[in-house]
């Protein structure tokens, strides 16, 4: 998996908006569940009918492109499974799919099932064409 570092650029696109949204794991302890809770979060509120409807001369949903931007712990970037994380989103072409430091383990004492760790994960979806 590539991790990227600060200041890495969004792969060449028209960005329209960003969605943002964190992402959390209490009971399984899996970070890719944590992730793909963000990536879910951060579009389920969001319609983008220009896509659908022609408001951009000659785009459509077949150009919508996605760049993917995680704020992981960095002990735990290695257990992604990017592929399942991809699966959360029903449009769009995914372009890069980066992986920094952040997100946050955090101690469950009250509910712990494996041991007393929670996982959250930060997300940015990146939206354009």
């Amino acid at each position: 998996m590539e991790v990227a570092q600060r200041g890495s650029s969004i792969p060449e696109m028209k960005v329209l908006f960003v969605e943002m949204d964190v992402g959390c794991d209490l009971h399984e302890q899996g970070i890719t569940v944590a992730a793909m809770r963000a990536c879910r979060y951060a579009i389920a509120s969001n319609s983008i009918p220009a896509f659908r409807k022609g408001s951009i001369p000659g785009v459509t949903s077949d150009h919508m492109k996605l760049h993917v931007k995680l704020g992981v712990p960095l002990p735990l970037q290695q257990y992604l499974d990017q592929e399942k994380i991809k699966s959360v989103f029903p449009y769009g072409k995914i372009m890069s799919f980066e992986v920094v430091n952040g997100g946050l383990v955090c101690s469950n004492e009250e509910m712990a099932d494996q041991n007393d760790e929670c996982y959250t994960v930060n997300a940015a979806v990146y939206v354009g064409y």
